[in-house]
């Protein structure tokens, strides 16, 4: 497949949708487009510079979370490869292919529209930068590896193993604005599907920790060089230590 630019959707449930908005407006430093689409129930997180990679969404039911869009140059082909992967049809119509994965992650195939510039991480005023740059879906156990051949077929993208053995990186190509984790998760209910949250790469996790709290965001727990939270509409993300120009782990 020849991804062109990605893009990450915060699906926000009703009741949660104008405080994520709110929310990731000022953790990003972004603005907000006109809204779009029926009940006005889309928007587009507007960079101050680069290309938008970020979106937002209201979903009627269910909790919300995550979703991934991948920009191509021929939707319909494209998705009639991902179903040949194994992928699973949801909707279609011109322009859009909504599939799930093995797994059973929602994600979309849209029409790229020319995005090209990847946005700078933003500086704050403790010092640190940061930037949304990263999407990872959380896999049951019992569908790990059937996911990771699933998402390197359809991507073409390398698979890089991390210093965590639950983690399997896709290698994007630089010119994408998102990198594409892979997480094992330990236990899992009965018929669970794999689902996801977003990654910041950041410079200085505590200050950037204590910059999304005072936004309103819930500081969940912390590992050795990330930290979870959970952002006013009750989803989960990470602020992590990755460097947010390169990605990098730190050593």
């Amino acid at each position: 497949m020849a991804i062109l630019w990605t893009t990450a959707f915060w699906d926000f449930p009703a009741e949660g949708f104008e405080d994520g908005i709110a929310f990731w407006l000022k953790a990003t430093g972004a603005s907000l487009s006109p809204r779009r689409g029926p009940e006005a129930a889309f928007a587009t997180l507007v960079p101050p510079g680069g290309d938008p990679c970020l979106r937002v969404q209201r979903v009627r039911d269910g909790k919300g979370g995550n979703h991934l869009d991948l920009h191509v140059d021929d939707v319909e082909a494209e998705a009639e490869r991902a179903q040949v992967l194994g992928a699973a049809p949801v909707f279609a119509e011109p322009g859009l292919s909504v599939l799930r994965s093995p797994g059973g992650f929602a994600f979309c195939l849209v029409d790229h529209q020319g995005e090209a510039k990847v946005p700078a991480p933003e500086s704050w005023p403790g010092g640190q930068r940061s930037r949304v740059d990263q999407v990872c879906l959380d896999v049951p156990p019992q569908a790990f590896d059937h996911e990771l051949v699933f998402w390197q077929s359809l991507t073409g993208w390398p698979q890089a193993a991390t210093r965590s053995a639950e983690f399997r990186r896709l290698i994007s190509p630089p010119d994408m604005p998102l990198r594409f984790l892979l997480q094992r998760l330990d236990t899992a209910e009965k018929g669970q599907s794999s689902a996801a949250h977003v990654d910041l790469a950041c410079s200085d996790v505590d200050a950037e920790t204590e910059r999304h709290v005072a936004l309103g965001a819930e500081a969940v727990r912390r590992h050795h060089w990330w930290q979870v939270m959970r952002d006013p509409a009750g989803l989960e993300y990470c602020i992590t230590s990755r460097d947010p120009d390169t990605g990098a782990v730190p050593v």
